[in-house]
């Protein structure tokens, strides 16, 4: 018989996540109410930005309580509908978090459309990551032939996609990376331009020796070390979407105004734009034509994307804590059987 458990944060971290921050809990499979449908979870989604959900600090969304499911997105099976408009045997997308079951309304639900691609795209490349990087690029990034577009983590599901697009477009596409395995696989498979291991000494030079001509788009996803790099090589009137600054999640400096006093002169010097965006803002005006390019693009391989993909419920703290180290190796998921 099948049972119920969920991950609850059990206490708010300091700096990079600890397994004891999370607790797995056991506890009885929900019964759906009329009008509402009972959801088994089959993948998990673990992103950069939960990180931020475990501080109770302000943001764009409010924080996960301290004794509360840990926030996520899930593909999941209907298992039993009380609601006319769905049946069992559907695959469905929900922000149920880190849980096994939930009974919600259909109002929470929409169904997996991924086409000829498997389900899990939902949650990566067809999903919240590939959204961001297609977004990002095409209203805040904008790339023209002959332009240098450069993207850290770029073997992850937002940064590989970005690559690809800026491709796409006729762009030159210089990727990011950390160690020689995934520099491999953003050269080699994903196909881009240049490529720059960031554990390796000397980024500086390097990323300046693989823009010769600088860099018209940069989509920042980390900061740190590597905004530092970028920034005395960005053009006039280059773009910044900036999605996401994973350097900081886990306590980084970024109350040294030194550094940001640099980047405003040179935001003014160099008219640069900075937009940062949360994916949602763009939805209604890009969703639908995002999943009607990109799904048969990446049915026929022209985007590629990669999947990390560990066993387990009670394995997704390892694997949170992993990813955000940068022990992943594409888009983090959890398989749930």
């Amino acid at each position: 018989m099948e049972a119920y458990s969920q991950i609850i944060l059990a206490s708010r971290p300091k700096g990079l996540p600890e397994p004891s921050n999370f607790r797995l809990e056991p506890g009885p499979i929900p019964a759906p109410g009329d009008g509402q449908i009972l959801l088994k979870t089959t993948y998990l989604s673990l992103d950069p930005y939960m990180r931020g959900r475990m501080n109770d600090a302000p943001s764009y969304a409010p924080p996960v309580s301290v004794g509360g499911v840990m926030e996520g997105e899930v593909v999941a099976e209907v298992v039993q509908s009380r609601h006319p408009a769905y049946r069992g045997g559907e695959l469905v997308q929900s922000r149920i978090g880190w849980r096994t079951h939930a009974a919600v309304a259909p109002a929470e639900v929409r169904r997996v459309n991924t086409g000829a691609n498997p389900p899990t795209t939902a949650l990566g490349v067809l999903g919240m990551p590939g959204f961001t990087a297609y977004s990002g690029m095409k209203v805040v990034g904008q790339p023209k032939p002959g332009e240098t577009v450069v993207v850290a983590a770029a073997s992850g599901p937002v940064g590989s996609l970005v690559g690809q697009l800026a491709k796409l477009a006729g762009a030159r596409a210089v990727g990011i990376a950390g160690g020689s395995a995934k520099c491999a696989y953003v050269r080699a498979q994903l196909r881009f331009d240049a490529v720059i291991d960031h554990k390796a000494p000397g980024l500086p030079h390097s990323l300046a020796t693989a823009c010769p001509d600088g860099i018209d788009v940069y989509f920042e996803n980390v900061g740190g070390p590597i905004w530092d790099a970028v920034l005395p090589l960005l053009n006039r009137y280059a773009r910044i979407p900036v999605c996401g600054l994973v350097a900081h999640y886990n306590g980084g400096a970024l109350e040294d105004d030194a550094p940001i006093s640099r980047t405003m002169i040179t935001v003014l010097r160099r008219s640069l734009l900075i937009r940062g965006f949360i994916n949602t803002e763009f939805v209604a005006d890009h969703y639908e034509n995002f999943l009607k390019e990109l799904t048969p693009l990446v049915a026929s391989k022209k985007i590629r994307y990669r999947e990390d993909i560990t066993e387990g419920l009670a394995a997704a703290p390892e694997a949170f804590i992993g990813m955000l180290c940068g022990r992943n190796f594409g888009k983090t998921l959890v398989h749930i059987p």
